[in-house]
C-alpha cells in the first residue's frame, strides 16, 4: 500500500495494518482525530487515492475535519461545493458563514450564502440569522433587504428567531419603518418573544431615537400582558437611553426592577447602572451604588472615573485612579481618556494635558478618542505649541495610516479645525477646512470651523461658511450649535436682517427639542441686534425657559438703558424660585449703571452675599465703579476698590479711568492709568483713554507724551470704523472716508444736516477733537466721523420711517453723540447706535441713554 513519507507514524502503522475492505471506515474514523490542516490534506490525499473521496459521507467528513481540527475554511468549503444538496449538511454551509462572521470578513460570508444558494442548497433557520447578521454589520441595506426577501420566498416569515434577526438588521441599517413593521406582523401573528421586544428597542436605541425606545420598553411589559418579562440583555439595552436623555426617574425605575429581579448579579446590568447614574450627574447615588457592587471589573471603574469627570470633579477622578492601581485594576485606554475629556470640556486644558504625558509615561497608546479630548484639551487652552504636537502625532496614528476608519479620521479633522480657529490661527483652520472635499464635511466640520471665525471676530467669514453650507445640491442641515454660532455672528455684527432669516429657518424646519438652547440665542442676537423687542417675544413664546433665558433678556434690556424693565424681569424670574447666580447680578448691576440706577445698584450690590448668598468677585466690584463713576462719585468709587478683598484686575481701572474721562478728573485718572500700566495692560484702549482726558483738558504735551509712549511700545490706535445696515447688505465708514461711490452725496447730506442743526442750537465739542489746532478746523475733523458718514448714508439710502441701524467698534464720541440727538429732531427715522458700550436710540430730540453713555 503507498503511502505519504510525511504521513505520521502512528497514522502509518493503523492504515498499513488495514485491509482494503475496512480502508474507508478507517480512515473516516482518523479523520475525526486530524488536530492539523497536515493531517486533514493527507488523509484527503490517501482517501483520493483509493478512489473514496465521491461518496457523500466521505465528503461529510473532509468538511467537518477541515472546519475543526484543520480550521482551514477554504479546504472546508472546496470539499463542501462537491456535496450534494442535503438538508442534514446545511450545518456545514451554516458553520462556514459563521467562521467568516467570527473574522471579520462580512462580505466572505454574504458570498458564502450567494454561492450556496446559486449550488441549490435551501437555507434553514439558523442560516439566515448570520447572513442577516453580516448585513447588519456593514450595514448594507439593499443586502438585508434582498435576504429578507428571500426569507419570506422560502417560508421563514413565521420563524421567530429569523424574525428577530431581520428587525435587527434594519436596525442596524437606519430602516427604523422597516423594523418596526416587521416587529408589529410577528406581535400580530403571536410569534414574538422577548428577544423580538430586545432587538426593536435596540433598534431605536442605535438610531438615536431615544424617547421611542423608552416608550417600546414600557410597551413590552403593557402589550404583552406581562408574558415577556425584561432580562438582562434588555436592560442592558434601555438603561443607556435613559442616561443619554437625562431620564433619572425611568432609569431609578429600572434600577428599582433590577433589583426586584434579581438581575444585578449580572456585571453587565449592574455596569449599565452606575454608568446611567454617572451620566445624569447623579454622582452620590453612583458611588454607593458601586461602593455595593461585589464585583467590579474596568468597565465599571471607568463609569466612574468618566462621571466624575464629565461634572468637573477631576480630583476626585484621579483618586479613583490610585484606587484603580490598589486595587490591581489595569488603567486601560478609556480611564484615561475619560479624565483627559473631563478636563477638557470643564475648560482646564493645561491638567488635560498634563494626564495625557501621565498616561504616555504609563506606556499607553492613545485612540481617536483621546486624541479628540486632547484637541479640546488644547483648544479651551489656547495652547498651540501642544496642539501642533498633537497635530503631528495625528498624522504619524491616524490620519496617514492606510485603513482608518473614515469617522474616526472625521473627528481627528474637526478637532484641528477647532484648535487652529481658537488658537487665533484662522487661516491654518481654513486650509485644514478647504482640504476636506464638500461632500466629506460633516456638520461638526461647518459648525467648528463657522465657530472659529464667531469667536475671534469674523463674524463675516462665519455668516458667508453657513451660507455655503445650507447651498449645493446636497446642503447639510445644521444642528442646534451651528445655529448658535451663525446667531452669535450676527450678534456681532448687528446684523438683524440675517439674524431674522436663521429665525425664520429655525421655526421652518422645526428644532423643538433644542429649542431652549436656541431660543437663549435668539434672545441675545436680537437684543444686540437692537431689536429688544423681538427678544422679549422670544422670551414669551418659549415653551420651557431656565435662568439663561431670563439672564438674556436682563442684559438686553440693560445694554439698551431700559434699567426698569431689566429689573422687572429680575423679580418675575425670583418670584417663580429661580435663584440668580454671579452672571445674574452682573447684568442687574450693568443694566442700573446705563440706566442711572444709582441707589437700586447700591442696594443689589449690598444684598448680593446676605440674601442671595452670592459672594460679590471682580466683575461685580468693576460694575459698581462704573455705576459711580458714571454718576460723577469718582471719590467713592476710590474708596470701594480701596476696600475690594481682591486685587482690582484691568477692567476695574477701566472702568474708573473712563469715569475720569467722562468728568474730566485728570488726577484719579492718571492714578488709575499708572495701575494699568503696572498691570502690563495690553491694547489700545487704556492710553486713548488718558490721551482723550489729557485732551479734554487742553494738556496737549501730556497728549503728545502719551502718544509717543503708544509709538515706542508699539501700541496701535484702532482706527474708528462705523457701519451701517442696508437693505441687502452692511456698509462701513472710517473717519473722513471717501471711498464710497456715492460719497459725494453722503457729505452732501451731512453738511445740510449739520447747516440746520446749528440753527436749532447746535454747538460742535471741539473737545472730542482730540487735536492742538484751532477750533474751526476742529469742527471740519468732527463733521468726518464715522457715525455720522454712516448715519449721512443711512438717511441717503433708507425709505422714510425706517430705522437707521448704526454699529460702531468703539464708544460713539461726544459731539456725534450730541449731534445725532439734534438730527433725531428733524429726520423721519428712529436711530439705533450701538457703541462699544451699549446702544442708543435717538428719536425726537433724545436718546434713550438720558445721558448715562
Amino acid at each position: 500500500m503507498l503511502l505519504h513519507p510525511l504521513l505520521p507514524s502512528q497514522l502509518q502503522n493503523q492504515v498499513q495494518n488495514l485491509t482494503f475492505s475496512t480502508l474507508s471506515s478507517s480512515l473516516l474514523h482518523l479523520l475525526k482525530q486530524c488536530k492539523s490542516l497536515t493531517q486533514a490534506k493527507l488523509l484527503h490525499q490517501q482517501l483520493t487515492i483509493h478512489g473514496l473521496t465521491s461518496s457523500p459521507t466521505t465528503l461529510t467528513r473532509l468538511v467537518a475535519a477541515y472546519l475543526n481540527g484543520a480550521a482551514s475554511p477554504s479546504h472546508a468549503l472546496a470539499s463542501l461545493e462537491r456535496l450534494p444538496p442535503s438538508p442534514l449538511s446545511v450545518f456545514y454551509w451554516n458553520a462556514l458563514i459563521k467562521a467568516h462572521l467570527r473574522l471579520g470578513s462580512l462580505h466572505g460570508a454574504l458570498g458564502l450564502f450567494g454561492r450556496m444558494r446559486g449550488l441549490g442548497w435551501r437555507p434553514d433557520g439558523y442560516t439566515f440569522p448570520y447572513v442577516l447578521k453580516a448585513c447588519g454589520e456593514l450595514p448594507s441595506f439593499r443586502c438585508g433587504s434582498s435576504v429578507h426577501g428571500v426569507v419570506c420566498a422560502l417560508g421563514f416569515e413565521s420563524n421567530v428567531y429569523v424574525c428577530n434577526a431581520v428587525v435587527a438588521m434594519y436596525g442596524r441599517c437606519g430602516a427604523l419603518e422597516d423594523a418596526r413593521q416587521v416587529f408589529d406582523e410577528m406581535s400580530r401573528r403571536g410569534i414574538g418573544d422577548s428577544v423580538s421586544w430586545n432587538s426593536i428597542v435596540s433598534a431605536y436605541v442605535q438610531n438615536g431615537e431615544l424617547r421611542t425606545a423608552l416608550e417600546m420598553f414600557v410597551e413590552m411589559g403593557l402589550d404583552s400582558g406581562y408574558r415577556f418579562r425584561a432580562d438582562a440583555v434588555s436592560l442592558v439595552n434601555i438603561l443607556p437611553a435613559c442616561a443619554a436623555i437625562g431620564a433619572c426617574g425611568r432609569g431609578k425605575q429600572v434600577h428599582g426592577y433590577a433589583v426586584r429581579n434579581g438581575l444585578l448579579e449580572d456585571v453587565f446590568v449592574a455596569n449599565a447602572v452606575v454608568d446611567m447614574y454617572a451620566k445624569c450627574g447623579l454622582m452620590d447615588q453612583a458611588t454607593q451604588f458601586f461602593d455595593q457592587m461585589e464585583v467590579k471589573d474596568v468597565v465599571s471603574w471607568n463609569a466612574m472615573v468618566a462621571g466624575y469627570s464629565r461634572i468637573g470633579r477631576c480630583e476626585e477622578a484621579l483618586c479613583l485612579f490610585e484606587k484603580m492601581v490598589d486595587v490591581g485594576i489595569e488603567l486601560n485606554v478609556v480611564t484615561w481618556s475619560a479624565v483627559i475629556s473631563g478636563y477638557a470640556q470643564r475648560g482646564f486644558g493645561y491638567e488635560a494635558i498634563n494626564v495625557f504625558r501621565r498616561m504616555q509615561i504609563c506606556g499607553l497608546e492613545p485612540n481617536v478618542v483621546t486624541l479628540v479630548s486632547l484637541l479640546s484639551g488644547c483648544a479651551s487652552a489656547g495652547a498651540l505649541l501642544q496642539g501642533k504636537e498633537t497635530h503631528c502625532y495625528a498624522i504619524k496614528r491616524v490620519l496617514s495610516v492606510d485603513g482608518c476608519d473614515p469617522g474616526d479620521e472625521m473627528m481627528v479633522i474637526n478637532g484641528l479645525i477647532d484648535v487652529y480657529s481658537k488658537c487665533r490661527r484662522t487661516k491654518v483652520a481654513r486650509t485644514i477646512f478647504n482640504s476636506i472635499a464638500f461632500e466629506k464635511r460633516n456638520v461638526v466640520t461647518w459648525t467648528v470651523m463657522i465657530g472659529g471665525y464667531a469667536q475671534l471676530g469674523d463674524a463675516n467669514d462665519a455668516l458667508e461658511l453657513f451660507s455655503d453650507m445650507l447651498k449645493g445640491d446636497n446642503p447639510l442641515v445644521p444642528n442646534e450649535f451651528t445655529i448658535s454660532c451663525a446667531l452669535m455672528a450676527c450678534a456681532r455684527l448687528g446684523l438683524l436682517r440675517f439674524g431674522r432669516q436663521i429665525h425664520g429657518y429655525v421655526l421652518r424646519n422645526r428644532y423643538e427639542t433644542v429649542m431652549l438652547f436656541i431660543g437663549n440665542c435668539l434672545i441675545d442676537m436680537y437684543a444686540r441686534s437692537g431689536d429688544v423687542d423681538a427678544a422679549h417675544i422670544v422670551f414669551e413664546t418659549m415653551c420651557h425657559r431656565n435662568t439663561v433665558s431670563w439672564t438674556s433678556l436682563m442684559a438686553g434690556y440693560g445694554m439698551h438703558g431700559q434699567g426698569e424693565e431689566a429689573l422687572q424681569v429680575f423679580e418675575e424670574m425670583r418670584s417663580i424660585g429661580l435663584m440668580p447666580d454671579g452672571v445674574t447680578f452682573v447684568v442687574v448691576l450693568y443694566a442700573c449703571s446705563h440706566s442711572g440706577m444709582i441707589g437700586e445698584g447700591i442696594k443689589y450690590f449690598d444684598s448680593m452675599s446676605s440674601e442671595f448668598g452670592v459672594v460679590p468677585g471682580v466683575e461685580h466690584y468693576a460694575c459698581m465703579v462704573d455705576l459711580l463713576g458714571r454718576s460723577g462719585r469718582l471719590n467713592e468709587a476710590m474708596k470701594l476698590i480701596e476696600g475690594m478683598p481682591m486685587e482690582p484686575n484691568p477692567i476695574v481701572w477701566v472702568a474708573l479711568l473712563s469715569a475720569c474721562r467722562i468728568h474730566a478728573h485728570v488726577e484719579i485718572g492718571e492714578y488709575a492709568a499708572n495701575k494699568l500700566l503696572e498691570l502690563e495692560s495690553e491694547g489700545d484702549g487704556s492710553y486713548t483713554l488718558l490721551s482723550n482726558l489729557y485732551a479734554n483738558a487742553g494738556r496737549w504735551k501730556d497728549v503728545a507724551r502719551i502718544r509717543s509712549l503708544m509709538k515706542h511700545t508699539r501700541i496701535k490706535k484702532r482706527p474708528g470704523c462705523s457701519w451701517v445696515q442696508g437693505k441687502k447688505d452692511t456698509t462701513t465708514f472710517y473717519v473722513g472716508d471717501r471711498s464710497h461711490p456715492l460719497s459725494q452725496e453722503i457729505y452732501n447730506v451731512l453738511g445740510d444736516l449739520i447747516h440746520r442743526i446749528k440753527a436749532l442750537g447746535y454747538v460742535p465739542e471741539t473737545s472730542f477733537a482730540l487735536h492742538d489746532v484751532e477750533d474751526e478746523e476742529k469742527g471740519d475733523t468732527l463733521y468726518e466721523h464715522s457715525e455720522k458718514l454712516a448715519l449721512a448714508f443711512g438717511i441717503l439710502t433708507s425709505p422714510p420711517g425706517m430705522p437707521i441701524r448704526i454699529t460702531k467698534n468703539m464708544r460713539v464720541c461726544g459731539d456725534c453723540h450730541n449731534a445725532i440727538t439734534f438730527i433725531s429732531k428733524i429726520i423721519n427715522h428712529e436711530i439705533i447706535l450701538r457703541d462699544a458700550s451699549r446702544f442708543h436710540h435717538f428719536k425726537n430730540g433724545s436718546c434713550s441713554c438720558r445721558g448715562y453713555w
